[in-house]
């Protein structure tokens, strides 16, 4: 896949991370579950998303790489917006825990796609 291919994916997973959280949240006040479950379950379906279109290895190695990418991601999105680093411009971190697990996504699915593209 060509680089400027890639740049334009993450691009519209970035945009579709951002634009989803506010939904998965309001979707989880609605199902009255935990919003963690809520979100991590949200994009784990973005990130299969991705992986099916993107990446096209088996369905297994897709669901396990989505899966995992988004617990993960979302997980030090938790532990970075712990750090306090932007409590001057956000002071309750909620936008950097979404640009965090944004960028950790997009971060984790260059390397898994750098892995596969030097197994081949």
């Amino acid at each position: 896949m060509k680089p400027q291919i890639r740049i334009l994916l993450y691009s519209i997973m970035f945009f579709l991370y951002l634009t989803a959280t506010p939904f998965l949240l309001s979707l989880g006040e609605i199902l009255k579950t935990d919003p963690y479950l809520t979100l991590g379950f949200g994009f784990a379906c973005l990130n299969l998303i991705y992986a099916f279109l993107a990446l096209k290895w088996n369905p297994l190695l897709n669901i396990l790489f989505s899966v995992a990418i988004a617990a993960l991601a979302l997980f030090l999105a938790l532990k970075f917006t712990n750090l306090h680093l932007f409590l001057k411009y956000d002071p309750y971190q909620v936008k950097t825990a979404i640009f965090a697990n944004a960028i950790f996504s997009i971060i984790f699915w260059e390397i898994v796609y750098q892995v596969k593209i030097r197994k081949s």
